[in-house]
């Protein structure tokens, strides 16, 4: 049996113009809704990832603790259980499949809350990478709903540099001769190979690899380290990968109608006390662009991650120093 529930949504109208027929956001949740509907959380996935992936950062003695808190984890669109490349039926499957961006991402999740759940304000919106950025909508978006955000690992606005990066990660899958534009009959697997050791170069820190922290992993050697990363990737569909990256190179959370592009004024929106956490080593999300868009937010406050795992010292559960980091940043978030 699936561990995951379906949110009916009907014919989503996206950003891009075209509609998302029959749209499914699967999600799961952690804890029960007390009676005043006051205890729930929200905790988006991430790139690749699905609910299963946010879990270790979820149990009995955690910031986020089942027993006291209401958690729902939904799946961002593209990862292969809420609508997806591989899921969805013609015409719009595959390489047909629409951009979907985070903002569409949102507030079909913010539906989901005060529509099924009868939720209408929050106590907390968090999440690693991708899911930061769907934090960061969160907050621009529904001020008056989220009263505390902790984005890890990502950021308001994909950076210039970042959505270069990542083209070079497109580049990558698609140059495989079994791509064929997208309509592919096997998953190609020399492309998702190849994506996988692209994504290996910018995951960790340059120091990571000088000080040969992969062997902490269960990798023997750094040739082992990427294999294991290659089959982190053939696990996955090629066409759902494709869809999240476009995901997140547009997402912005002033790129609406409510802020019209204003950067600026989308951060000033977010009201909520908020702990934005880059990793200080982390080469997708630096630093410094967090440093930029926490000068315009009224009530947060930058606590980078002293670690050398780049990217992947956020990654739920990967290193049991940094995860306790951010739990214990969560922790005191909550109880403020």
């Amino acid at each position: 049996m699936a561990d995951y529930a379906i949110y009916a949504l009907g014919n989503v109208v996206l950003q891009c113009g075209l509609t998302l027929h029959n749209a499914q956001l699967a999600y799961t949740i952690y804890g029960r809704l007390n009676q005043r509907k006051d205890n729930a959380i929200v905790f988006p996935t991430y790139y690749g990832g699905q609910h299963t992936h946010n879990e270790p950062m979820i149990g009995p003695g955690m910031a986020l603790d089942p027993s006291t808190y209401f958690i729902i984890v939904p799946n961002m669109f593209g990862n292969g259980l809420s609508s997806s490349p591989s899921n969805t039926p013609q015409p719009y499957d595959r390489a047909r499949f629409p951009l979907v961006t985070l903002y569409d991402n949102v507030m079909c999740q913010h539906r989901l809350v005060p529509e099924h759940f009868g939720i209408e304000r929050l106590v907390l919106v968090t999440g690693f990478s991708m899911g930061a950025q769907q934090t960061f909508h969160w907050g621009a978006l529904f001020p008056e709903m989220v009263p505390r955000i902790l984005p890890w690992c990502g950021t308001a606005k994909t950076s210039r540099h970042n959505f270069v990066f990542l083209e070079g990660v497109k580049a990558a899958l698609t140059a495989d001769d079994a791509w064929q534009g997208g309509w592919y009959e096997r998953q190609p697997a020399k492309g998702l190979r190849a994506m996988a050791r692209v994504y290996s170069g910018w995951v960790t820190s340059q120091a990571f690899y000088r000080e040969e922290l992969y062997l902490q992993t269960g990798a023997a050697s750094l040739e082992d380290f990427l294999i294991m990363a290659e089959g982190a990737r053939l696990s996955g569909d090629a066409n759902n990968f494709l869809a999240m990256l476009g995901s997140w190179q547009q997402a912005d959370i002033s790129a609406n109608n409510l802020y019209h592009g204003d950067i600026h004024r989308a951060l000033q929106a977010i009201t909520a006390q908020a702990i934005v956490m880059p990793c200080q080593t982390d080469l997708y999300f630096p630093p410094d662009d967090n440093v930029l868009e926490v000068a315009h937010m009224p009530h947060a406050e930058l606590r980078p991650i002293p670690s050398l795992w780049g990217h992947m010292a956020g990654r739920p559960g990967v290193n049991p120093v940094d995860t306790a980091y951010i739990n214990e940043a969560l922790r005191e978030l909550l109880a403020r």
